[in-house]
């Protein structure tokens, strides 16, 4: 582990001279509100992400204020990026999470280049930007007000509902530039959630977020995903999954089958293998050559959903190839009216005016 020799209990600021020549490390913090976590302060180097990918545009964009999760789900596909860290992907990712605490100030000093183009940037496509941390560090109101200085639209992917503390910022800020939030939602079964999902809220609450948003006036999608195959692929779980999404007036649905990557395929059959292990047999036959669910399933999934979909009145979504988000509705607009900036929300010189 790179901080090998720092003591994990209360802040350690005499430990921190050593630990900074070696890397961009400042503490590491634990605190009672919480338990079995520990944030690893660093200072952000670069805050912008550049994800080439097959959209309409050359390439993506995105931010990661965290890394690690305490949302805890056992399928996360970004659970491997911590052992570059060398750290685990398993219980490491959930409780040791890396917080850029200057990623604010970085990013705005990254969009304030002239080579910046305004291009569309997403938010919570790796480890979730609202997941408990955000709690304590409040990283997002600086680096929402840092995107809308700058003229850059943005989108906002999330389990957690700490981002109804931001609404109306991001209310305010979606009248200079475009906006789209969407909440992830997988399972509709609080129980079967408990345990897959541990440290996230319920689908109900998340739910009332969605709705909250909407009220608004804002975008908000929910991403149906994944779909857990033998788990959350009945007929009666997606149809009322869908119901719910409905009456909380979600702007569109987008789903997928599970996707099961080296790192996060380990810990979920662990997971099988305790609560589920009637399935550990279907599975290895589903994944055990690749990561995606076989192309006959995903068809199978896709004939069920989509005439759901359409019965309960909502409306596909389309996820960017590029940075796994919601696909931006600023891609392949040329410019943006400038407006006038609402109360509370800053604008550059060079105003709203996008690419």
């Amino acid at each position: 582990m790179r901080w090998q020799g720092q003591q994990l209990g209360a802040e350690e600021p005499d430990a921190l001279p050593g630990l900074a020549r070696l890397s961009n490390f400042v503490r590491s913090v634990q605190t009672p509100e919480f338990a079995g976590i520990t944030f690893h302060e660093v200072l952000a180097k670069s805050a912008l992400n550049h994800v080439p990918g097959a959209s309409s545009m050359p390439f993506g964009w995105t931010i990661n204020p965290y890394r690690g999760c305490s949302h805890a789900c056992v399928y996360c596909f970004a659970r491997r990026t911590h052992e570059y860290l060398d750290l685990d992907s398993g219980h490491d990712f959930d409780s040791q999470i890396v917080v850029k605490v200057n990623v604010a100030e970085v990013l705005r000093r990254e969009l304030a280049k002239p080579s910046w183009g305004r291009h569309p940037v997403a938010l919570g496509t790796n480890t979730d930007p609202y997941q408990r941390a955000e709690g304590r560090y409040k990283l997002m109101p600086g680096i929402i007000e840092a995107l809308v200085d700058s003229g850059t639209p943005f989108s906002i992917l999330t389990k957690g509902t700490l981002l109804r503390r931001d609404l109306e910022l991001l209310a305010e800020a979606s009248r200079v530039v475009p906006v789209q939030l969407s909440m992830s939602i997988a399972v509709f079964d609080d129980e079967l959630q408990r345990s897959i999902e541990p440290g996230t809220p319920t689908a109900a609450v998340r739910l009332a977020t969605v709705a909250a948003a909407r009220r608004l006036g804002l975008s908000c999608s929910v991403f149906l995903m994944p779909v857990l195959p033998y788990l959350t692929d009945t007929t009666a779980h997606l149809d009322s999954a869908l119901a719910q999404i409905k009456e909380a007036d979600a702007s569109a649905v987008l789903f997928t089958a599970l996707h099961l990557r080296q790192g996060a395929k380990e810990w979920y059959f662990e997971w099988l293998r305790r609560n589920q292990p009637q399935l550990v047999q279907r599975y290895a036959a589903m994944y055990g050559t690749g990561a995606n669910a076989p192309k006959e399933y995903r068809a199978w999934l896709a004939a069920k959903i989509n005439p759901l979909v359409h019965r309960h009145g909502l409306q596909r979504g389309v996820e960017d190839p590029a940075t796994g988000g919601v696909r931006s509705v600023a891609l392949g607009r040329s410019a943006v009216r400038p407006v006038a900036a609402p109360p509370g929300v800053r604008t550059s010189q060079a105003g709203p005016t996008l690419f």
